[in-house]
């Protein structure tokens, strides 16, 4: 319906409900109102409909008003023609009913015009106005920074802290995958937060490379408080670890700077007591392979009952085991009992030679099997000292190929290789 037939048909209905009772009149008035609530305003693409921003509500209050005041003038008029009252009329009312006031459309029209004029005001900085420098400095322009990203590739140009952590060495793409760690770097500062830690780090000897592969492991590092950090590493001092060896653990285990002093004093008591070490000896294994104190305990007891029940070794030899290859605590188990089985059922090496040599443990079954073979082959596998040709089992896991088949199985390497292909 167009804006002329919809204002028609406004009229119409309000005149039909003018009458000479002031209820009437009321009636009316409330009409109106209602009717120009509900009214869509569509006229020349200037109004929508239900747009509820504060200019257009405004005019809408200003049609109305305009809409409101004549009609309140055409049925003042009205009551002073029907009551023959116009002696009592004020001359300012006479003004008004000799010169009404202009007709609805043209209201309209006024109203159109003063939105112009509206929107000309608040659109009043152009895209091609030149501004001064003041006026430039004092614009904010909003971030850019994604609200919601899977990777933090997308924030690194915009996020100082990303952009340090990178050029430090740090692998976001490991980190992204780690749930809420993201969102953990993105809320860091990097003046506040992070550079004060790795002050820290080199106040207590760790070096400048090894930066990236700790937060790389452990990003919780960067919200450890530092009076917490700091009575951490006395403690492993005053159990008489020196400086390079504290630096040395933090280097190779991460997480070691998160556990609290009461946890490092448990996890040291736990091995000297398990193992029955001394207090040196304890520190020797653990300054080799500092994630024992970061670890699970409970793959240690496994590994510990393994060796005990499932490979039969006694305490004793399990504890110089331990001493000479701390690595079997946390060996894996299927590979442990694989290398050992091979070891006593195949080769026929007893428990008190692998207890001298225990990186035999240690090594890959695949070269120790392959070896073997080639030296049973040969006619040479014996690894028993007190027999001739003795062959030690650290040198059979240790050598390099080469030196391996001129100095043990007297055979050239490609003869090696060869045989290698027939297994």
């Amino acid at each position: 319906m167009t804006m002329a037939s919809t204002c028609a048909q406004l009229c119409l209905r309000c005149r039909g409900l003018l009458g000479s009772k002031a209820n009437s009149w009321q009636h009316y008035v409330r009409h109106c109102v209602t009717m120009t609530r509900e009214f869509p305003q569509i006229s020349n693409g200037l109004f929508i409909m239900k747009n509820r921003t504060a200019t257009q509500t405004r005019l809408r209050w200003k049609q109305q008003m305009c809409h409101y005041n004549y009609m309140t003038a055409r049925y003042l008029s009205t009551e002073a023609k029907e009551s023959k009252c116009t002696d009592e009329l004020s001359r300012a009312d006479i003004v008004s009913y000799e010169n009404p006031p202009m007709p609805f459309t043209d209201a309209v029209s006024m109203t159109q015009n003063q939105l112009s004029m509206d929107l000309d005001a608040v659109g009043e900085y152009s895209a091609l106005e030149e501004i001064s420098d003041e006026e430039a400095i004092s614009i904010s322009i909003p971030s850019s920074i994604p609200p919601a990203s899977t990777s933090l590739g997308d924030y690194v140009d915009k996020s100082e802290t990303l952009t340090k952590l990178v050029q430090l060495g740090v692998n976001l793409w490991k980190l992204e995958q780690r749930p809420n760690v993201g969102s953990m770097l993105l809320r860091l500062d990097f003046n506040t937060d992070v550079a004060p830690r790795l002050l820290f780090l080199k106040e207590i000897g760790v070096e400048d490379s090894r930066f990236g592969y700790i937060i790389t492991h452990n990003p919780f590092f960067l919200t450890e408080n530092l009076e917490n950090l700091q009575a951490r590493v006395s403690y492993l001092k005053s159990k008489k670890f020196s400086s390079e060896t504290v630096a040395s653990m933090v280097s190779r285990a991460p997480y070691l700077l998160n556990f609290s002093v009461k946890r490092l004093d448990n996890r040291l008591g736990f091995y000297q007591q398990k193992l029955n070490l001394s207090a040196s000896n304890t520190r020797n294994i653990l300054a080799r392979l500092p994630r024992l104190l970061c670890g699970s305990l409970e793959s240690v007891k496994e590994n510990l009952k393994v060796c005990e029940i499932e490979l039969g070794f006694k305490a004793n030899e399990i504890q110089h085991i331990v001493i000479a290859v701390p690595k079997v605590l946390t060996a894996n188990r299927k590979k442990l009992t694989q290398t050992f089985d091979f070891l006593h059922n195949t080769m026929k090496v007893p428990h008190y030679l692998i207890t001298k040599f225990p990186q035999v443990l240690n090594s890959k079954y695949l070269r120790l099997r392959e070896r073997h073979l080639f030296l049973e082959y040969l006619g040479k596998a014996q690894y028993d000292p007190a027999l001739p040709n003795y062959i030690s089992l650290d040198r059979l896991v240790s050598l390099p190929d080469e030196i391996f088949c001129t100095e043990l199985a007297l055979a050239t390497l490609e003869d090696f290789y060869l045989f290698q292909k027939t297994l």
